[in-house]
């Protein structure tokens, strides 16, 4: 064998050696950001669930569950009131309306067969689905603003499945997932 064969043969091995590299660091990579995913719309679903709960209660009571506690005890025995509204018009005399409201509660329905799948525990609402231990925060308050009072709230997952997710993000998109704001009055997501 002469030098330039056994240099054609060390070279191609190097080539192989370098394409599997990169074909298993661009893999790990693909794998990553769809285990991320995954898990992201697990946490985005729980966020949800939660903000429809903080409805619920809120429009029940008139303010946010500000614990744990009080908005599971909400989800497990608490009602909903299904209410039918109805109006009548009638025709004044120079040709303007009146329009009367009537209310009417039809039934309750709990909250948790409303709201919820058949098999859900309250107990496991504020739990993290990806860190086993930990809880989502939770951050409710009521404030005066512009003279009328209003409601925050915010449930933050405080511990990011994506690492690259911070506080000090500039985007808010890059922040760790959450719902609603302490300085907004708002109860949209950040993703």
């Amino acid at each position: 064998m002469n030098l330039t064969k056994i240099l054609t043969i060390v070279f191609f091995i190097a080539a192989l050696g370098i394409g599997y590299a990169l074909y298993s660091g661009i893999q790990q990579t693909i794998e990553k950001e769809k285990e991320i995913a995954r898990v992201e719309s697990r946490v985005k679903a729980k966020l949800e669930l939660i903000r429809s709960a903080q409805e619920a209660y809120q429009a029940t009571f008139g303010d946010y569950a500000n614990t744990w506690e009080k908005l599971i005890a909400y989800v497990d025995t608490g009602k909903i009131y299904v209410i039918q509204r109805t109006e009548k018009i009638t025709m004044l005399d120079y040709g303007a309306e009146r329009s009367e409201f009537f209310y009417d509660t039809l039934k309750t329905v709990a909250v948790k067969d409303s709201l919820f799948a058949p098999s859900f525990n309250p107990k496991t609402l504020p739990e993290l689905p990806h860190e086993e231990g930990k809880f989502f925060s939770l951050y409710a308050k009521d404030s005066i603003r512009n003279n009328i009072n209003v409601d925050y709230l915010e449930v933050v997952d405080t511990y990011p499945f994506d690492k690259t997710r911070t506080e000090d993000a500039e985007s808010e998109r890059r922040r760790p997932l959450r719902i609603g704001s302490r300085t907004d009055i708002t109860t949209a997501g950040n993703w």
